[in-house]
């Protein structure tokens, strides 16, 4: 055989290698489905090769923005473990917030974390076994329209089912400038000792409607809140300044913030201190305890089963504040076993006491020593009107026993109406001395001066408890009865009483005194020895009665007596009430003889805070005077001064005093 050199071979020829992949690839060329085969190996294998799981951000992104309404940025890495159960990472999140809102986000996250159950996603269920979050942040923010940045819409179909949440490093902010109030929260997981979803710890604070307060505690797992119908369980504690709050229970729905059951501790320094916080204005009191169980129907929240302690008094009932009107309507229905009445004196713009001091208000406390300090005792602390114009109000008060050192009180029965600035007792009823004292009083707050008046009537009631501490008195019989009617303007009890007119009138029937109590009244030495020598007796009271006009506060009296068989006393002059001075004068006429008789008559004079009873030394000074030049010249002629030759004029008590 002849050889060919390479040099004559023909053009195009191959041998070898190149022959052999020329005749597999006029192989394939002949078969298609081996084409297609191997380029689509060839693909994927450049898909392995070549991969990114980032290029699907943009796709998903745009899920995101268009079932929320809100924009969507994954600034960071998108990765994915697939498996039966695949884990899905994406970093650095972001979700826009709405357009009304300053801030640009929403929410933001440096890593999201979760698990899909691939094989339930052929049955059409989206099962999420686990979800982490880390260094999540979410801004809620309440805007001028109902709802706030957190409503999305109901959106469509039934959301994914998840199996567990967790949390690191979570935080939790809430404003709403409107009102005023600013929550900063930290959030972190917490692991259960009882297994399933992991608690949530809460710690922080903020502002609440300008008042600045802390908060911490634990809630359940926020996997808990996709079941509308199951309580989502809370136990957190707040502070606000002195106010102090600790709810436990559920929440239904809390998310929609409509029906909840919770079990909430009250405790401060005066609970008037809730109202910048919650709207709802009370007097001052002193400290106080309450627990009850809050909850809520619609507009409606109740704070029911309510017991505890306002400073050294029981309290226990039911409230409720509705706030679907244009101001919110408190009702309450209150009682109290044992109510002190020094805790009460906030309805009059005093400082309640409790115990050993009083309230933690200094505002107020200052206000009733600068008060005492000028020798005044009624209150001069302003109502605020805000207060009074802020809310309507139904609340009844019942206490069975009242504690009032110096005073004969046993129980009260009290009714407030308070709407549209104008507020109402009635009744106010007190039990006094086994009767009762029964008032109706009207304060008229809509202009900047506040309009009062008072109707009030007391009957039945019993001298010898009338006079506790006088022991004279112990044993006096009798009952009394009287009317007061007045009108005035001021802001303050002091001031409505300094500008009041109308009509105040007491009177007594038949009863007993004592006889030694009467000679004191005139000074009558004789009597009083002999008395002091042997027993005192009690005598006959006709009648007793005080009758005065009110004018510009100023209490002129027109007619005032008290009559016995033994003495009458008769008195005249005035009381201000603008000035709480007094200025009356009080003439004793005997209706027996006696031999050591310095009648004279009394001068009461001074302040409210420090009255001042006295004989008239003027007139006692004449006398004495004659007694002392008569015994210079025969010493038994000097009882001549002091003879009392009588009798008194009975007073006229018949008619409406005898009543």
């Amino acid at each position: 055989m002849t050889s060919t050199s390479p040099q004559e071979r023909p053009t195009g020829t191959r041998t070898g290698p190149a022959l052999h992949f020329q005749r597999v690839g006029a192989s394939i060329r002949a078969h298609p489905v081996l084409t297609a085969l191997t380029a689509a190996l060839a693909t994927l294998l450049a898909l392995i090769l070549l991969w990114d799981w980032n290029w699907f951000r943009g796709p998903v992104e745009r899920q995101v923005e268009a079932r929320t309404g809100r924009s969507f940025d994954i600034g960071g890495d998108l990765d994915v473990d697939l498996g039966r159960i695949t884990t899905i990472r994406a970093a650095d999140l972001t979700l826009g917030n709405v357009a009304w809102s300053k801030r640009d986000a929403m929410a933001s996250a440096d890593l999201l974390q979760f698990t899909v159950d691939v094989p339930a996603l052929f049955t059409g269920n989206v099962r999420l076994p686990e979800l982490r979050l880390s260094s999540p942040e979410v801004w809620f923010e309440a805007g001028e329209e109902p709802g706030g940045n957190w409503t999305f819409g109901d959106g469509d179909g039934p959301g994914p089912h998840l199996g567990d949440i967790w949390i690191e490093d979570g935080r939790l902010h809430f404003q709403d400038a409107a009102n005023d109030t600013r929550i900063d929260v930290a959030v972190v997981s917490r692991r259960s000792r009882r297994g399933g979803n992991a608690p949530v710890g809460i710690a922080g604070d903020g502002i609440w409607k300008g008042e600045p307060f802390d908060i911490q505690g634990v809630t359940e797992s926020p996997l808990e809140l996709r079941d509308s119908e199951r309580p989502y369980r809370v136990d957190l504690q707040a502070e606000a300044g002195p106010t102090r709050a600790h709810a436990r229970g559920a929440l239904v729905n809390p998310f929609r913030f409509r029906d909840f059951d919770l079990k909430l501790e009250l405790a401060g320094r005066d609970l008037a201190d809730l109202y910048p916080l919650i709207g709802i204005a009370t007097p001052n009191t002193p400290p106080y305890t309450l627990d009850g169980r809050l909850q809520r129907d619609g507009r409606v929240w109740t704070y029911k089963d309510l017991s505890g302690q306002v400073g050294d008094s029981d309290l226990a009932g039911t409230a409720s504040v509705d706030t679907s009107g244009e101001r919110p309507f408190l009702r309450a229905d209150l009682r109290s076993q044992h109510l002190d009445f020094d805790d009460l004196a906030g309805f009059v713009g005093g400082a309640p006491k409790s115990g050993a001091g009083e309230t933690g208000n200094s505002e107020l406390t200052a206000a009733n020593r600068d008060t005492r300090a000028r020798g005044r005792v009624l209150p001069d602390t302003p109502y605020e009107l805000d207060k009074l114009r802020a809310m309507d109000a139904d609340v009844r008060l019942r206490a069975a026993t009242l504690e009032a050192p110096g005073w004969p009180l046993e129980d009260m029965d009290a009714h407030l109406f308070l709407g549209g600035g104008q507020l109402r007792l009635d009744p106010l009823n007190f039990g006094v001395a086994d009767g009762d004292i029964r008032s109706t009083i009207q304060m008229d707050a809509r202009e900047d001066t506040i309009r009062t008046r008072a109707d009030i009537n007391a009957r039945g009631l019993t001298l010898a408890k009338l006079l506790p501490t006088v022991e004279l008195a112990r044993d006096a019989v009798g009952k009394v009865g009287g009317r007061v009617t007045l009108a005035g303007q001021g802001n303050s009890v002091a001031g409505m009483l300094g500008t009041s007119s109308g009509d105040v009138a007491i009177g007594m029937g038949p009863g007993r005194i004592s006889n030694l109590l009467m000679e004191f009244a005139g000074l009558d030495l004789a009597e009083i020895i002999k008395f002091k020598m042997t027993d005192d007796r009690q005598i006959p009271v006709r009648c007793a009665f005080g009758d005065f006009g009110v004018k510009n506060g100023v209490m002129q009296a027109r007619a005032l007596a008290f009559d016995t068989t033994d003495t009458i006393l008769v008195g005249s002059g005035t009381i201000s009430l603008r000035n709480e001075r007094l200025d009356l004068l009080i003439r004793p006429r005997p209706k027996d003889r006696s031999l050591l008789s310095l009648r004279s008559p009394l001068v009461v004079t001074g302040s409210f805070a420090d009255p001042d009873i006295r004989p008239d030394f003027k007139r006692l000074g004449l006398r004495g005077a004659i007694a002392l030049t008569l015994a210079s010249v025969a010493p038994p002629a000097g009882l001549l001064a002091t003879l009392e030759l009588g009798p008194g004029e009975n007073a006229a008590c018949g008619g409406q005093y005898a009543e």
